[in-house]
């Protein structure tokens, strides 16, 4: 454990400095490297993928697609269990791949700091940061023999990170989007409620929860991580059967919860800018 704290703080510091030095070159350079921390494209890219693979009848190959998304056991999965998991992986990945980023550069854009005669705003730093921390957790921070004392503490880190926007996600940006998009919004609130808290990892949940509710879809049930099974809590109501377009419909929640917290998240800096 200690060791793995050892390597949280070195890589962390050493990606603010970084970050830093790089936001101090310009706008642009700031702009291009905030850019790439957010995967919503390559999110969307690949359950698009898995879902015209899906489409054209090869489940083996939907199977090896999929397994470069996810570490659960993807050789043994139903067709049901192959959409589940792309929905799922969508639906928990629009906190870390998206609205966590912009969330922590969101929350940088307050604070700035002079390098070198310049005031740099920490926007970049910190959602560089927040990547760093994802990063490690997902090198890392398992719960496996290998890793359980180790990954430890990036385990936690990334859990307290993603705690406020893991909320916002599953509370506001994922039912308004379903709102939008015509799909349950009522459900969506009802059940991210509910069954918000059903899932081994605290934030998790959050916003598959919401989404399962807004797509009217169960996630969970028996699933196998590195040979072994585990049964996972079931969260939402299974009120239709699994069906391709479930993972088009989660790719459309995904693009509008990034537009409307962007949106949001601009407002809200204009509107504090001004004061």
């Amino acid at each position: 454990m200690f060791s793995g704290a050892i390597l949280n703080i070195l890589t962390l510091s050493t990606t603010f400095i970084v970050s830093l030095f790089l936001a101090r070159i310009g706008y642009v350079v700031e702009i291009f490297f905030l850019y790439t921390t957010l995967a919503t494209k390559s999110l969307a890219d690949e359950g698009k993928k898995v879902y015209r693979i899906l489409k054209s009848g090869d489940i083996e190959r939907a199977k090896k697609e999929l397994s470069y998304l996810v570490s659960r056991d993807t050789n043994t999965l139903s067709l049901d269990k192959i959409i589940m998991s792309v929905v799922e992986t969508i639906a928990e990945n629009t906190v870390d791949g998206f609205i966590s980023p912009v969330f922590f550069a969101f929350v940088g854009s307050f604070f700035s700091i002079e390098l070198f005669g310049k005031m740099v705003s920490l926007a970049l730093p910190f959602a560089m940061t927040y990547k760093a921390i994802n990063t490690l957790d997902s090198m890392v921070g398992y719960k496996n023999e290998k890793y359980i004392d180790f990954g430890k503490v990036s385990a936690r880190v990334d859990d307290i990170a993603n705690f406020i926007p893991a909320r916002l996600t599953g509370l506001i940006f994922v039912p308004l989007s379903s709102l939008i998009l015509g799909y349950s919004f009522k459900n969506s609130l009802k059940i991210f409620f509910r069954d918000r808290n059903k899932h081994s990892s605290p934030n998790s949940g959050q916003s598959e929860s919401a989404y399962a509710g807004a797509l009217g879809i169960q996630f969970g049930g028996k699933i196998s991580y590195f040979g072994k099974d585990y049964e996972k809590q079931k969260i939402g109501d299974k009120l239709k059967e699994f069906d391709y377009e479930d993972i088009k419909k989660a790719v459309n929640i995904l693009y509008i919860v990034s537009l409307i917290t962007t949106v949001l998240f601009i407002l809200i800096s204009i509107i504090g800018g001004k004061k």
